[in-house]
């Protein structure tokens, strides 16, 4: 008899939210997850919720106030006089809203009756799974009726620049200094470097992005992305294109690293260099290769629509399997796999997944961009509406971006949304929703929104797909 129903590796978005879903479909789980916090408890959450995505924006919210007391406050008449930056006073802070958190998510697995092990695991055939608890050197063995692998991703480290956890550091040690540094330097010119980057920077440290390709943000529509470039450099950012580092010398008082661009060899002098270059699944110590699991060249689990592995009951989701490394996806995934699982016939939309950068202003997009229509060789039209010409911008103080909705060119439906603005993050769940159920341009043209309201760009987009914007 099977200790467990489902056993899921992980404790991440992925694999926290599978095994509350199991569980509420009457179905015994357990969730083994290896994480501790600073003063060495278990901490479920994974990487978004301890050393990702929350304490990031518990920074950029803190270091955004900061630049805005700085920089617009005076206008608003808000005189606050001399301003400093109490960096302990913004980390504690930031370890409150994990620690608030990541308590929650332990406290449903009690509500909901799951069973938290704090643990290594791997796979064994016949679908068991060797336990070494946190603590201890002895292994056990439970058996599972279904497995669940969601141990998600670490961060690329560069052969020839080391993280030292100090100086040279991935995203977790950039989320960690004790104080803004005089100089930054970041290598990779993704979400991780900009988010990072765009907190140091407001706090007053001189920050350079070294990005390797010509096109900045190349996901992106590239007006979106142009727009957002022109505005980041404005505030601070050092951004530089088309960079290849060729050599990273560390001494006692200085970083130095060795570049190339379209002008030949440079340097940059830093105290602190951010290496952010992408991110690996973590599948090196789950078993793979002794039960047979299947992974691809790089290392990710090869799954089906389903995310069922080549192996009977294991399924994998998240940032070990295909698609996008994004904390809403895993979720979904796991939703859908512990529905399956209780025999229920749940689809992911792949196509609707949207993806957000909190820079200030935050990017935002979902579907496809005019790039990626154009080379597929799709009629499209757009829409196009800047939030100059938007009344609540105005009234907020903030009118940088635009919005941007492409359809199709002969039925309409909405085929991508790309937003650059305030609140971006929030207006792009009208445009998921709107492509969930197949709408059309006409149908959030023809939709009321409320006044003032940022939202109403979203309207003069739509609008603007068939020519008929009102306030522009």
């Amino acid at each position: 008899m099977a200790d467990f129903d489902v056993i899921v590796f992980g404790g991440g978005p992925g694999g926290y939210v599978a095994a509350i879903r199991c569980a509420q479909l009457g179905l015994k789980t357990a969730c083994i997850d290896d994480r501790l916090d600073a003063q060495g408890s278990p901490s479920l959450g994974g990487v978004c919720l301890n050393v990702g995505c929350i304490p990031s924006k518990a920074l950029l919210e803190s270091s955004h106030l900061y630049h805005n007391a700085r920089h617009a406050f005076a206008e608003h008449g808000i005189l606050s006089g001399e301003l400093s930056m109490d960096v302990a006073a913004m980390q504690a802070r930031k370890g409150k809203v994990v620690q608030t958190l990541t308590h929650g998510i332990a406290a449903l697995f009690t509500k909901h009756g799951v069973t938290h092990i704090p643990g290594y695991a791997r796979l064994a055939p016949q679908r068991q799974v060797v336990l070494t608890p946190l603590g201890k050197e002895s292994e056990e063995t439970l058996q599972a009726e279904h497995i669940i692998v969601a141990t998600g991703s670490s961060p690329h480290e560069l052969p020839d620049m080391p993280f030292d956890g100090e100086r040279i550091v991935d995203s977790t040690g950039a989320l960690d200094f004790a104080a803004a540094p005089g100089r930054l330097g970041v290598i990779g010119g993704g979400v991780i470097g900009l988010e990072l980057g765009s907190v140091w920077s407001r706090l007053g440290t001189k920050t350079t992005i070294l990005v390797r390709g010509d096109r900045f943000l190349p996901m992106l529509d590239a007006q979106i992305a142009d727009a957002a470039l022109s505005d980041l450099r404005a505030e601070g950012l050092g951004i530089r294109l088309e960079t290849q580092v060729t050599a990273v010398k560390k001494t006692a008082r200085q970083i130095s690293i060795h570049y190339e661009d379209a002008d030949g060899a440079q340097r940059l002098i830093v105290d602190r260099l951010l290496v952010a270059v992408g991110r690996r699944p973590n599948t090196g110590d789950i078993g793979a290769e002794q039960v047979g699991l299947k992974l691809d060249a790089r290392g990710f689990i090869e799954v089906d629509a389903d995310c069922r592995s080549n192996l009977p009951g294991v399924y994998a989701i998240g940032d070990v399997v295909r698609g996008p490394m994004l904390a809403h996806k895993a979720a979904e995934e796991g939703v859908a796999v512990a529905e399956r699982i209780a025999g229920q016939q749940p689809e992911v939309d792949y196509a609707s997944i949207p993806a957000v950068i909190y820079t200030a202003p935050e990017i935002a997009w979902v579907g496809r961009s005019s790039e990626q229509l154009s080379a597929d060789g799709i009629d499209f039209r757009s829409g196009v509406f800047p939030f100059r010409a938007n009344g609540r911008a105005h009234a907020n103080g903030d009118c940088r971006g635009l919005v941007k909705i492409l359809a199709d060119g002969a039925s309409d439906r909405i085929l991508g949304v790309h937003i650059y603005g305030d609140h971006a993050g929030e207006l792009i769940g009208e445009a998921v929703v709107a492509m969930t159920f197949a709408a059309a341009s006409e149908d959030l043209a023809r939709t009321i929104h409320a006044h003032p309201t940022l939202s109403e760009a979203v309207h003069e987009a739509a609008l603007a797909v068939d020519g008929r914007p009102i306030h522009i």
